[in-house]
C-alpha cells in the first residue's frame, strides 16, 4: 500500500465480519517509479477513530473520482459479504422455499400470491434504483425456473410479464447508454431474463385478467352464495372474501398490463405512441390508487391468526405485512460472479408504489412535450425536467424520444435544427457545407449534448465539462471551414453578403451553446453542493464574465432576425450593463440581464465582507483560493472560456469591493425592477414566471441585508452573515442574525 494513499472508510462492523486488518506487505513487491511502500495500520486505526459515517480523508492527491472508488465498509454495492442461505436454486426449490401451488390451502395461496406481486414491485422499485437485477427481482426463485410455474395460471401469467417488463426497460436504458451511471443496471448474469414464448405475456395476462373479472362480477350478485363452487369458479374457499380479493388481484394485473403498455408506446418512432402512452399511465395510476385502498382489507384478514408470518413493520414489502414466499436475496451472490454477494435493503411496499406513481408522472410530463423542432426549445424542456429530479429510465425514455436515428425527434435532421437556431438563411440548406466534416461534427456535437442533458446531475457535470473544449475547438474549425467554403462559393454564385451572414450567424450561433454549457456546467455545482461558502465569490464571479459573453451572444442572435435591428450605425456593445435601458432588447434578454446583476451583485457583496470584515476567506491546511479556483474552473480554463480569464483577474476585480460603492450602484434593486417589468412578457410561460418570482425574492432580500450590513455591520461585531439556498436553487440570499 503506497504511503500516499488516503482511503475513506466508514467504520462499520457486521456480527458476521471479523474486524478489518492491514497486513504488512512485502517490501520484495515491485512498485512505481519514487514509490514507497510502507505499512500504514497504524494509520487506518486512527482513521477509524476519528472519522464519523461518510467523512473521508482528504489529501492533495485524493480528489472526488478517488473517493468514489474507495471501498465502503458494509455497502451492498462495493463490500462482498459472506451470509448465504442456499447454495444453490435447486436447493432452495429441495427445502421447500418455493411451493407450488403456494398453498394447498385456495385462500391462503391466493394470499400469497398477492404478496408474492407486491414484493416484485418493491424489488423492481429497487432495482431501477441502481441495485442488480439479479439481487431484487431475480431473487424470486419462480423467475429462477420459470418451467415450474406453468401448472400455476396466475403465477405463470404475472412472472411472464414481470421478464417482458424488464427487457424492455433493459433495452431502453442500453441503447440511451444512460446505463453508465449504475454500472449494475443492465448486468443480467446469465439469469433466465428472456424465454420462448415471452412476447405472448399480454394474451396471458388479458386471459387470466378476464377470468377474475368474471368472477367478481360473479360474486357481487346477491345469490351467488346460493351457487355452487363448481359454478363461480372462485379464486378461494371463503365465499366472503372472494369480492376483497378479486380485486386485489385485478387491480394488481392491471398495473402490470397497462404499464407494459406504456413501455411499448414509448419506444414507438417519432414520437407517435405517445398519445397512447398517456392514456396507459393514467390508467397505471388508477390501478396504483387501487392497490393502496387494498391495504386495510388484506392486513385486517392477515390479523386472523391464519399466517404466522404477519407483521406490522413498517418496512414490509407488501400490503398484507407477511413476508412473502419464494424469495431468496442472497441465492444469487453464488450463482453469478459480477453480483455483489450481500443482501440488499429492498424498498418497501408504500416506497415502491410512490416510486411508481412518480415515475409515471415524469413519463407523463415526457410524453406531453410537444414534437417541436426547436433546438432551444428541446434544451429548455430537459432541463426543466430535470428539476423534477426524474430517475433513471425515466430519463433513458426521454433521451430516446428526443434522439432518434441521429435526428431530432427522429424526423428533423440536426443540421436543419441548427439553422434555424442560428437564423441561417434558407438558401444555406441547399448548399454542400453541410457534408463538410466540420459541419458533421458539430451536429454530433448537437446530439450528444442533448443525451448529456438527459443524464443525473453528477454524471451531466463532468461530461458538460468535457464536451466544452470539443465546442471550443468546433468553432475554430468551423472558422476556417466556412471561410473556405465561402470564399469558393462567392466566387461563383453566392453573393458575398450572404455568406457573410452565413458564416457570421453559424459562428455565433456556436459561442452561444459554449457559453450555455458553461453556465451550465456552473449552477449544477449548486445543486450537487461542491462549493463551500467561501467560495461563493469566485463561484458567482465566473458566472457572472459567463452570463455577461452569453448575453451579447443571445443577443445578437436575436437581432440578427429582426427588421428593427438592422439599422447602420447601430454602435456594438462590448457590455451586457447598459442594455437593460433600452426597450427593444429582447425579454429573453433582460432575463439573462436580471440574473448578470443578482451574480454581479452577489460578487461584490461576498467580497466587500471579504475586505471590510475578514469573513468568507479561503483558509485552510490543504488548499488556497488559487489552489481551489484551479480545482473548480479547470475545465473551462483549459477551453478558454472566457478569453483571458484567470484567477489573478478574479483577484483584481473584487480587492477593492466596499460597501459604500455597492450602495450606490445597488445591482439588486435593479434586478428586481427588470423583474417586475417582465412579467407581462412571459404570461403565458409558467415557468418563466417562476423564474422571476425567484429573482425578485432574491434581489429583495439580498438588498435588505446589503443595506444593514452596510449601516451596522462596523457598529456590532456580533452581527453574522450567511448565505442560504431558499428562493432560488443557485442564487443564494443573505441572511443577516446576531450570534
Amino acid at each position: 500500500m503506497e504511503e500516499n494513499i488516503n482511503n475513506g472508510v466508514e467504520e462499520q462492523e457486521s456480527a458476521n465480519h471479523e474486524p478489518t486488518s492491514v497486513p504488512v506487505l512485502n517490501p520484495s513487491i515491485p512498485s512505481g517509479e519514487q514509490t514507497v511502500w510502507a505499512d500504514v495500520a497504524s494509520l487506518l486505526d486512527s482513521a477509524c477513530n476519528d472519522l464519523q459515517d461518510g467523512e473521508l480523508i482528504h489529501g492533495d492527491n485524493f480528489n472526488l473520482f478517488a473517493a468514489m472508488s474507495a471501498l465502503e465498509i458494509m455497502d451492498p454495492k462495493m463490500d462482498s459479504g459472506i451470509v448465504c442461505r442456499y447454495y444453490s436454486v435447486d436447493e432452495a426449490i429441495e427445502d421447500g422455499a418455493a411451493p407450488i401451488p403456494l398453498s394447498l390451502n385456495k385462500t391462503v395461496d391466493v394470499h400469497c400470491m398477492i404478496d408474492v406481486m407486491d414484493h416484485m414491485l418493491s424489488c423492481e422499485a429497487t432495482w431501477h434504483k441502481g441495485h442488480s437485477l439479479a439481487q431484487t427481482i431475480f431473487s424470486c426463485i419462480y423467475l429462477l425456473r420459470p418451467d415450474r410455474t406453468s401448472s400455476h395460471a396466475l403465477l405463470h401469467s404475472y412472472c411472464t410479464v414481470i421478464r417482458s417488463t424488464c427487457n424492455a426497460v433493459i433495452s431502453a436504458v442500453s441503447d440511451s447508454r444512460t446505463h453508465e451511471e449504475e454500472d449494475l443496471f443492465t448486468i443480467t448474469s446469465g439469469l433466465p431474463l428472456k424465454r420462448d414464448g415471452d412476447e405472448k405475456c399480454l394474451s396471458m395476462l388479458n386471459v387470466i385478467e378476464e377470468t377474475i373479472s368474471r368472477q367478481l362480477h360473479a360474486c357481487k350478485s346477491p345469490s351467488h352464495k346460493k351457487r355452487s363452487i363448481e359454478d363461480i369458479e372462485p379464486l378461494q374457499t371463503n365465499l366472503d372474501l372472494e369480492e376483497g380479493y378479486c380485486k386485489a388481484v385485478l387491480c394488481r394485473l392491471r398495473f402490470r398490463k397497462h404499464f407494459y403498455h406504456v413501455l411499448v408506446c414509448l419506444r414507438r418512432p417519432q414520437g407517435r405512441g405517445l398519445e397512447l402512452a398517456r392514456k396507459h399511465i393514467a390508467s397505471c395510476l388508477v390501478e396504483l390508487d387501487s392497490i393502496l385502498k387494498t391495504e386495510e382489507f388484506l392486513r385486517a384478514n392477515n390479523r386472523n391468526g391464519m399466517w404466522e408470518d404477519g407483521m406490522e413493520s413498517e418496512d414490509s414489502t407488501t400490503a398484507s405485512g407477511c413476508q412473502p414466499i419464494g424469495f431468496d436475496s442472497t441465492l444469487n451472490s453464488r450463482l453469478s460472479a459480477p453480483t455483489p454477494p450481500r443482501a440488499i435493503k429492498v424498498f418497501c411496499w408504500k416506497k415502491a408504489v410512490e416510486y411508481f406513481q412518480k415515475l409515471l408522472h415524469d413519463l407523463d410530463i415526457v410524453c406531453s412535450h410537444p414534437i417541436d423542432p426547436l433546438h432551444e426549445g428541446a434544451l429548455r424542456f430537459v432541463v426543466e425536467f430535470q428539476k423534477l429530479q426524474p430517475d433513471l429510465v425515466a430519463r433513458s425514455h426521454l433521451q430516446l424520444l428526443l434522439v432518434q436515428d441521429g435526428k431530432l425527434f427522429g424526423r428533423d435532421p440536426i443540421f436543419t435544427m441548427i439553422c434555424k437556431a442560428a437564423a441561417v438563411p434558407e438558401l444555406a440548406k441547399n448548399l454542400d457545407i453541410q457534408k463538410n466534416e466540420s459541419f458533421v461534427h458539430l451536429c454530433q456535437l448537437a446530439i450528444t449534448l442533448l443525451k448529456i442533458l438527459c443524464t443525473n446531475a453528477a454524471w451531466q457535470r463532468r461530461q458538460l465539462g468535457k464536451v466544452l473544449q470539443d465546442w471550443r475547438i468546433i468553432h475554430m474549425q468551423l472558422e476556417i471551414a466556412l471561410r473556405k467554403e465561402f470564399e469558393e462559393s462567392s466566387s461563383t454564385s453566392l453573393d458575398e453578403n450572404l455568406c457573410m451572414k452565413i458564416y457570421k450567424n453559424i459562428l455565433n450561433w456556436v459561442e452561444e451553446q459554449t457559453y450555455w454549457i458553461a453556465f451550465r456546467f456552473l449552477i449544477l455545482g449548486f445543486e450537487l453542493e461542491l462549493y463551500a461558502p467561501s467560495e461563493y465569490c469566485m463561484v458567482y464571479w465566473y458566472i457572472y464574465v459567463i452570463l455577461i459573453k452569453l448575453g451579447e451572444k443571445m443577443h445578437l442572435r436575436m437581432i440578427t432576425n429582426s427588421e428593427t435591428a438592422k439599422r447602420k450605425g447601430k454602435k456594438k456593445r462590448e457590455s451586457m450593463k447598459d442594455v437593460a435601458r433600452e426597450p427593444a432588447i429582447p425579454p429573453a434578454v433582460l432575463l439573462l440581464q436580471c440574473q448578470i446583476y443578482l451574480a454581479e451583485g452577489l460578487t461584490l457583496m461576498i467580497s466587500a465582507l471579504r475586505n471590510e470584515h475578514g469573513v468568507f476567506q479561503c483558509r485552510g491546511p490543504f488548499n488556497s483560493e488559487q489552489e481551489r479556483f484551479i480545482q473548480h474552473f479547470e475545465l473551462l480554463q483549459k477551453a478558454c472560456i472566457p478569453d483571458h480569464v484567470s484567477y489573478y483577474t478574479f483577484r483584481d476585480y473584487t480587492a477593492h469591493s466596499q460597501f459604500d460603492t455597492l450602495i450606490m450602484c445597488n445591482y439588486f434593486k435593479e434586478a428586481q425592477r427588470i423583474a417586475k417589468e417582465l412579467r407581462g412578457s412571459f404570461v403565458n410561460d409558467k415557468n418563466k414566471l417562476t423564474e422571476l418570482r425567484h429573482i425578485e425574492q432574491v434581489a429583495e432580500h439580498n438588498g435588505i441585508a446589503l443595506n444593514l450590513v452596510s449601516r451596522l455591520g462596523s457598529l456590532d461585531p456580533s452581527l453574522k452573515v450567511s448565505f442560504e439556498f431558499n428562493h432560488h436553487p443557485h442564487f443564494a440570499t443573505a441572511v443577516v442574525k446576531r450570534s
